[in-house]
Parts: C-alpha cells; structure tokens; sequence
C-alpha cells in the first residue's frame, strides 16, 4: 500500500471515531435530558398531587378538656374511693367528705323553717285578731260621743236649772240648800262631761294605735301566703342550702375517663376550691398541631387531617378534621413574651397551633393519652365538612357545662 492510500485509511478511521464519539455525547445528552425532564414532571406531580395539596408536622400532641374535681364544702375527707390511672364513668364516687356537720347542719336549717312558717302564720291570727280590736276601738268611739252628747245635754239642764232658781232666789221662793244642790249638779255635769271628752280622746288614740298596729302587721303579709312570705322563703333558701351542702360531701365523676394527678387522701382536711384529682376524657381528645405560619394560608376549617401516633407507630391512623385556629402565636401567649422591637433582631418563625379533632371511635379502638406526639396532615383540597363547626360548638357547650 502507498503512503497516500495509507494517510486516506488513517484519515478515513479518525474521521469514524470523531462520529462514534459525538453520537456517544448525543445520546449521553439524550439520557441526560430525558432524566432531567422525568424528574421535572414527577417533582411537578408530586407538588401538583402531594406537594401543594398536604401540609404537615411533627410538632403535634394530644390533648383534652381535662375535668379537675374540686370540693364546694370544706371538711375532713373519710373516703377517696379512686386511685390514678382508674377508669370511672360520669357520676361514679370518687372522694368522701365527713357528713356529720352537714347533716347538723340541714336540721338546724329545717328547724329553722318551721319555726318561720309558725311565725308567719302567728303574723296571719295577728292580722285577724287587729282586724277585731280596731271594730272595738270604733265601738267604743261611738260609746264615747254618745257618752259626751249624753253629759253635754245633762250640762244644759243643769245650768238652766241653776239659772232659775236663781231667778227665784230674791222672790224666796227657793232655798239655800235647792241652789247649793242646783250648784253642785252643774258642776257635776261639768265634770261628767270632761271625763266623757277624755274618754272621747282615749278613744279615738286607742284607735288610732289599733289601726297602726294593724298596718304594721298587714306590711308583714301583704299579698303573701304562708308558703310565699319572705321570711319563709328565706329559711327554705337556707335549708335548700343545706340539703345541696350535704349532697356535695359526696364528690363525683364530672365526666367519663381516666383518673389522673390525685392528690387527696383519707383523713385529710379539704378547702373550697382545692384541687382534689383530674378526670381525663380519653374518649373526647382532640390534636393541638403547632403548623409554620408559611403553611397555614390555605387551611380552613372542617378540612380532613390523617394523624399517627408515635405510641403507635405508622400501623395505626386517626382521621379527624379542622375544627379551629388560635387565636395566638405561642410565643404571643408566653409568660415573658418576646421583645422585638430590638437592635440586634433576627426574624423566626412562628408557629400557630391548629386544634383538631379525632374520630371518637377510632379513639374506643386504639386509645390515646394526654401529650401523646402526633404526626398531622392536612388535606388543603379536602371537601369542606359542613357539620364540623356545629360539632365543635356542641363539644365547647358540653365542655363548658360540665
């Protein structure tokens, strides 16, 4: 072979290689773009179908509109019928305080409403009795003026008896001793009828201080019965009282759950108000879930969450809904909140917390406790549950109630 048709081979062979390798670096690009293009289009799904329509976190944990028995009668406890971690169903007895002093107390109280009611209608007989004595007072003030009339006109004949015969005096037709007897009997009639004027006046104030005593009576049972008085119903208030201070030395479950932090026991002496026990409603728990700010901009209310619980693992899932907002960042409600309005600040972010219910009988199967940590997701293009918010405002009433 020449040297020329040496060089054309050489030539010919360089020239293949460049097209093997450009093609190789065409379909390596190829590959390339077609990995980057798949991965564009699942990321963008993902975000389309998972991304963009969920919201989630790990800073969530149970909680509960925990009951606290406290007693409304102070007294020595003789019973604590409960101990932590018991399960006790609304109405059960769990402390016992010492009855003695209110049974005492409720006699006294009933003692003391029958004693009312006797002087109430004591008040009533008494009414009656007045009623008589002004009819005697008004007699006796007729007696009186006609005892004054009486003595008025013996006056009048008196004097003009004197009157003639002093006329007949100077004729001597009369004696000394006709006047002297004419005289004392005008003087008598005139005594007559000062002690019937006197007798008027007695009248009209005995009278008078009948019908006093009579008003000052009615006062006391006006447009009232026995049963309505208000002394009576004043004893009856206080025995009622009583009767309500007994039955609270009896201290019952406010509501069906766990029995949780006792701090009473027997023999122990108890103040109002003291806190004895708490009962937790394991059945009506709901989620405090602490979302990003950045992750809130879509959730409403009555939006559908998937929840884990760690006690669980990833086996079990809860399903409840949004049921409300706070109201607050927790920093906003910290005892020392913080002070931004500084040199040196650094933007953080906050975190609202979300309140969520759980389905209660996903709860009756696989129980949960306070504080437990949750994992939550929110459904942002969930169907909005209508109902949630009455359901929510039946459990705050029913809450509050309790």
């Amino acid at each position: 072979m020449s040297h020329s048709d040496s060089q054309a081979v050489q030539t010919i062979a360089a020239s293949e290689a460049a097209n093997n390798a450009s093609g190789k670096r065409k379909k390596l690009f190829g590959i390339f773009a077609g990995v980057v293009a798949i991965a564009a289009i699942g990321y963008g799904s993902y975000w389309y179908f998972i991304g963009s329509r969920y919201v989630s976190t790990d800073n969530a944990y149970t909680a509960a509109e925990i009951s606290l028995v406290t007693p409304a009668v102070s007294g020595i406890v003789s019973a604590v019928k409960v101990v932590d971690t018991q399960y006790v169903k609304q109405g059960d007895v769990l402390v016992v305080i010492d009855s003695r002093d209110a049974v005492l107390a409720l006699a006294q109280a009933e003692a003391d409403l029958s004693r009312a009611e006797r002087r109430v209608q004591a008040y009533f007989a008494n009414d009656n009795g007045l009623a008589a004595q002004v009819l005697s007072r008004e007699a006796e003030q007729k007696r009186s003026a006609a005892q004054m009339l009486s003595a008025q006109a013996d006056l009048q004949r008196a004097e003009l008896d004197l009157r003639r015969r002093e006329a007949l005096e100077k004729s001597g037709s009369v004696s000394g001793e006709e006047l002297t007897n004419a005289r004392t009997t005008v003087l008598t009639a005139q005594a007559n009828l000062k002690a019937a004027e006197a007798g008027r006046i007695q009248a009209d104030a005995n009278r008078t201080a009948t019908l006093g005593a009579q008003k000052a009576s009615t006062v006391l049972t006006a447009n009232t019965t026995v049963d309505t008085n208000p002394e009576v119903m004043l004893a009856r208030a206080k025995r009622d009282q009583a009767k309500l201070d007994l039955e609270r030395t009896v201290l019952r479950a406010p509501v069906e759950g766990v029995v949780a932090r006792r701090q009473v026991q027997p023999g122990q002496r108890v103040q109002v108000g003291a806190t004895l026990l708490s009962v937790v409603p394991t059945h009506s728990l709901h989620v405090d879930a602490n979302f990003k700010e950045g992750q809130l901009a879509q959730v409403h209310l009555g939006q559908p969450v998937t929840m884990r619980a760690d006690i669980y693992g990833s086996a079990v899932e809860y399903h409840g809904t949004v049921v409300g907002l706070s109201g607050g960042t927790g920093s906003a409600f910290a005892m020392i909140p913080a002070q931004n309005a500084t040199g040196n600040w650094i933007k953080v972010v906050q975190r609202l917390p979300v309140r969520i219910s759980i389905n209660p009988d996903e709860l009756i199967k696989q129980p949960l406790s306070v504080g437990l940590s949750m994992d939550v997701s929110i459904d942002l293009r969930g169907k909005t549950n209508d109902n949630s918010n009455a359901k929510t405002a039946a459990t705050s009433a029913s809450a509050a109630t309790l």
